[in-house]
Parts: structure tokens; sequence; C-alpha cells
């Protein structure tokens, strides 16, 4: 696992709940306090504020406090880190891809070939 970044399973964990990534995307556009994030979710407080901790144990929420109330803020860096991961791995599976496309393309062009030499016959 030397490859992989310390923090890139927890991005790609908090990232696999798509009630963390409903969260992500609504503190892409402003900061909002837990209680206004727990607004546009079911369920109660604690549950909200489990799916925080962990977005913020993954480095992708911030965290300020101003008495009682907590606001939250996105932080993208992780995400930019992640991004590049999956790039590295997408150039490579669509070299492969090329490659295998280019073989089927030898092979039906050698079947054509063969095809028209046996009408010939």
């Amino acid at each position: 696992m030397g490859e992989y970044y310390d923090g890139l399973d927890g991005v790609f964990s908090a990232l696999a709940h798509p009630t963390r990534r409903k969260m992500l995307a609504l503190l892409a556009s402003r900061e909002l306090c837990v209680t206004e994030l727990a607004d546009s979710f079911p369920g109660a407080l604690n549950v909200v504020s489990k799916h925080v901790k962990y977005l913020e144990r993954a480095g992708l929420v911030k965290r300020r406090c101003e008495g009682r109330v907590h606001n939250l803020q996105l932080d993208a860096a992780p995400l930019a880190e992640a991004a590049e991961f999956i790039e590295r791995y997408r150039k490579r599976w669509e070299r492969q891809l090329d490659r295998l496309a280019n073989y089927l393309d030898e092979l039906e062009g050698k079947q054509k070939g063969n095809a028209k030499s046996k009408t010939k016959l």
C-alpha cells in the first residue's frame, strides 16, 4: 500500500456514502452551521453529526466554532488529491482500451480479407 496517500482511503470512504456526498454538495455553495445542514436531511441531529465527523476526519470539512454554533466549510484539497489518483488510472485504462480497439480492428480486417478471398474461389 506504499503508493497510496495516507488520507486517500479516508477520502474515498467518506465519498462512498450518499449522505456525505450530498453534504459536500451543500457545503460547496456556502458555509453552513451543523443545524442548517441537518435541516436538509431526515433523521436525528446526532446522525448528521456522525457524518460530519467522518467528513472532518477525511479532511473534507473544516469546523469553526462561535459559542454554541458550529460552522462548517468545505475543504476541497483532499478531493484534488483523489482526482489525481483517479486520473492516473483513467489514463492507464484508456491506453488499454485503445490497444484492445486496435486489436479488434485488426481482427475485423483479417476476417473481411478472409471472407473476400473465399468468395473469389
